[in-house]
């Protein structure tokens, strides 16, 4: 049967644009953005974007495309007649260990948000759950955020559940006829909700405050080490190392420009980004919250910012709504990448392969992530809590060195065949293909080393 591809370049593009979004541009950004300086931060995460986001990209995109396959056989694939080392599978099997750990936990925030968006919207109408539409302070968020996340594991699993029945009933439906159809109506709703957000919070009295801090850079802060830890925020925006890239290009059409997909995705993925730092920075100045909160940011401060707004609960739902809707494009993404392996690669049906897929990942993954801020708090791994452990692990080992492995294929086994994919097999020709080869060939990998000593040092 021949292999389904997208319908069009812009489904492509939302796709891969909803892949990349998620947490990453919505939760992670903003708070790293806040921790480090604001504007500088920002500048930095722009010239990484484009010096090796997008080049990377175009790693999995030429990868993928050529092989038209799950992101293990694609290192399978014969070279000018001969196979690849079998070894060069590691980087796919990399792929799906990353991909499982981000899910361990990716779900389990999707739960959180989805438990916030149930509490918020009971606000709006009675005295329970999180009632937003006078201010409240830190105590009362931090007291919210202990009785409803930290220490509620059966309210937790039970949102989790929802979050993971929803992706149940897009995944089964296929990549065309599910991924692709929800993304259609899901991108929307995420950048009308972003830009609902957006115009409030510009029009608030401190706005100018936040965007001063959000924009205007610090050049003392632009270290080294700011430069790898923007770097390390990069992959995780792009999906990068965990086979989201190199599983959705191999349904792309032979007749595509990779480049310049590849450069839309890095510029829509830095614009959603920037613009969820102009959603929240505002709001914060605002209220006279600290921009540096860190990981809790959305969860502990940002409540207490709509609280001191007009119809701060009917923003506040919004803004956890685009919340869920970003995670949501990007876990049935990830979660393809497994079942798009036991599928292909290991024959199992694909209803088999999503039950397994989903139910493996819940049982394994988001119930050891979820206990281990109770029942399972006295347990570590490598010093850390096993929810921390499951972030490192997959965002500085995992991911890091499947990238490194895809860039080192496609300049030292895929050679010549990698400019002629880029170049679709000599239907157009552009200096900027070999100028790509030689510089992902010799000068990512060492920026990729850089990033992986940096994490685990």
């Amino acid at each position: 049967m021949a292999r389904q591809t997208w319908t069009n370049r812009l489904t492509y593009i939302l796709t891969v644009a909803g892949a990349t979004i998620g947490f990453g541009a919505t939760w992670r950004f903003p708070y790293l953005v806040g921790e480090n300086g604001g504007g500088a931060y920002v500048l930095v995460f722009i010239v990484a974007m484009l010096l090796v986001g997008v080049p990377i990209i175009l790693v999995e995109n030429v990868i993928g495309r050529r092989a038209m396959c799950n992101c293990v056989d694609a290192f399978a694939v014969p070279v000018a007649g001969r196979k690849p080392h079998p070894l060069w599978k590691l980087c796919g099997y990399g792929a799906l260990l990353g991909a499982f750990g981000i899910l361990a936990y990716y779900m389990v925030i999707g739960g959180w948000v989805v438990s916030y968006i149930v509490n918020i919207a009971i606000g709006l109408f009675s005295d329970a759950g999180l009632d937003l539409s006078s201010p409240v302070s830190k105590e009362v968020t931090e007291a919210f955020y202990n009785d409803n996340i930290v220490n509620a594991p059966l309210d937790i699993t039970l949102y989790t559940l929802v979050f993971v029945w929803l992706n149940w009933i897009i995944l089964k439906r296929g990549v065309i006829a599910g991924i692709e159809r929800s993304v259609r109506y899901l991108m929307p709703l995420l950048f009308i909700c972003l830009i609902v957000m957006v115009i409030r919070n510009l029009t608030l009295d401190g706005a100018a405050q936040g965007v001063e801090f959000y924009l205007l850079p610090d050049f003392s802060k632009i270290t080294p080490e700011l430069f790898l830890m923007v770097l390390g925020q990069v992959f995780f925006a792009l999906s990068l190392g965990f086979g989201v890239m190199i599983t959705l290009s191999s349904h792309l059409s032979a007749k595509e420009d990779l480049i310049r997909t590849a450069t839309i995705t890095g510029i829509i993925n830095t614009l959603i980004a920037v613009m969820c730092g102009f959603m929240i920075f505002p709001s914060l100045f605002t209220a006279g919250l600290s921009p540096d909160s860190g990981p809790s940011l959305v969860f502990k401060t940002l409540p207490i910012a709509f609280s001191q707004i007009h119809f701060g609960g009917f923003f506040a739902l919004i803004f956890f709504l685009l919340l869920i809707v970003a995670a949501f494009t990007t876990s049935l993404t990830i979660y393809q990448v497994i079942i798009a392996v036991l599928n292909e690669k290991f024959g199992i049906r694909l209803n088999g392969a999503i039950n397994l897929t989903l139910g493996f990942v819940f049982i394994f993954g988001n119930l050891p992530c979820i206990l281990s801020s109770s029942v399972l708090s006295d347990v570590t791994f490598i010093n850390r809590s096993i929810f921390d452990a499951f972030d490192y692990i997959s965002g500085n080992i995992c991911f890091v060195l499947t990238a490194l492995g895809s860039t080192l294929f496609a300049g030292f086994v895929l050679k010549e065949e990698a400019v002629i994919e880029l170049s679709n097999r000599g239907t157009f020709k552009s200096a900027l293909h070999k100028v790509w080869y030689n510089y992902t060939r010799y000068i990512v990998p060492l920026i990729i080393i850089g990033i992986f000593l940096y994490g685990i040092l």
